[in-house]
Parts: structure tokens; sequence; C-alpha cells
């Protein structure tokens, strides 16, 4: 008979704050608008909390404009314009994530990216940094809805060929931890990430970890063997 299983089949991960520090080259996107403008840069400590949100967050830090303003469509536009021009100049992987995907690998588990970034941008830039191994990646327009919507999530774990419970989440960001909550897994608040305003302590995220190689050995901790997996 086949063993009931609690252990992660996969790992599906956000990608901004999560596995790559992409803030330095969507802060620079933005402050490109700001120096066309004839404007100061943004300060990079006020742009970096704000990277998990797109162009949301960077134009909201940046210029003080929401989706709903006037100009703010405009300016969004432009940053996608800059930022799919230099994606890749100063964004690579966080230390410790080679370490971690090797040890799921190892482990006999898949991973996955879900992010809420757009396909024309997640496509180049996942194999420029180094993620071009994942077994399935989910884009923010790949399926009709965002997270915290649980559409993306169970779509990445319908790729996989696996059930939603068999797989765990992690990100950066609040809305990472309400996506995975909301599609039955188990969820890891990420805190070397972005994070945002409300600190994760408060997410209510089943885990929270302070580095890569924290979640590696907390996913490792609850790992079956595959000898097991099978009476």
């Amino acid at each position: 008979m086949t063993t009931q299983l609690t252990s992660p089949r996969a790992v599906l991960f956000d990608l901004d704050g999560t596995l790559a520090d992409t803030a330095p080259d969507l802060a620079a996107a933005v402050n490109l608008l700001r120096t066309e403008r004839g404007l100061e840069p943004t300060p990079y400590a006020v742009l970096r909390p704000t990277a998990s949100a797109g162009a949301r967050g960077m134009i909201g830090a940046a210029f003080g404009l929401g989706p709903a303003d006037a100009g703010y469509e405009e300016l969004r536009q432009q940053w996608f314009a800059r930022y799919q021009a230099a994606m890749a100049v100063h964004s690579s992987l966080f230390d410790g994530i080679v370490e971690l995907l090797s040890g799921i690998s190892g482990a006999g588990m898949a991973w996955g990216i879900v992010t809420n970034k757009p396909a024309r941008f997640t496509d180049p830039l996942v194999p420029q940094i180094g993620l071009a191994h994942a077994a399935c990646i989910v884009s923010g327009d790949t399926t009709g809805h965002a997270k915290p919507h649980p559409a993306p999530l169970l779509e990445g774990a319908r790729r996989l060929g696996l059930a939603p419970e068999q797989c765990w989440y992690a990100g950066d960001d609040l809305r990472d931890i309400e996506a995975g909550r909301a599609a039955g897994m188990v969820t890891v608040a990420c805190a070397w990430g972005y994070c945002g305003a409300i600190e994760p302590t408060g997410w209510g995220a089943d885990y929270l970890v302070a580095s890569p190689l924290a979640l590696r050995d907390l996913l490792l901790a609850h790992t079956v063997s595959p000898a097991a997996m099978v009476a």
C-alpha cells in the first residue's frame, strides 16, 4: 500500500526577493525615469522594500502615484520598457539559493517558480540568473489571476503533476502567504527578502525562515526518503 505522506514532494518559490535579488535593476529602471525628468534618484533604501510589488511598488515609492492616479499608466509602461532593456545587470541569486535548490533536488523533490512578474520579463530573466532548471515556471499572466489569488500556485502544482497539499510555497511578501494558504499548501515566509511594510512575523505563515540554508534544513527535516514512500 502507499504510505500517507506529510512531507513535501515539491517546493514552489516566488522569484523577486525570494530566489533572486532583483531590486537593483528594478530600482535602476525607475530612477532612470526620474533622471530623464530632471529629478534626483530615489534612495535605494526607499525602493528596495517595494520591489516585490513590481511597478505598483516602484512607481509608488519613486513618484507617489498609484494605479488610480493620472499619469501612472504612462509611467508604468515606460518603466516596463526601461526594465526590459536591462533586467540582469545587477540581479543575482541570494546567497545560499544554489545550495538550497541543490538540497531540494538531492532529496528527490521538485522545485518551481510562481511569480507575479509578467512572462515578458520572467522568461528571459530566469535563464540569465541561473534558474533555467526549474521544473515549472508560472508567471503573473500565465493564469487569469495573480497572487494573492491561488490560481497561479494551483497551476504550478498541476504542471508538476502533484496535489496542492503535496507542495510548499515560499515567498517574501504577505500575498505569497495568502496565496499559498488559499491553495492549501504549507507556507514559508522568507525573511531574507524584501518583505514590504508588514513584518513577516504577522503573516500567519506555517514557517518563518531567516536564510535559504535554514529553509534547506527545514525541508530536509520534513523529507521522507524515496524508499519510505512505498510499502
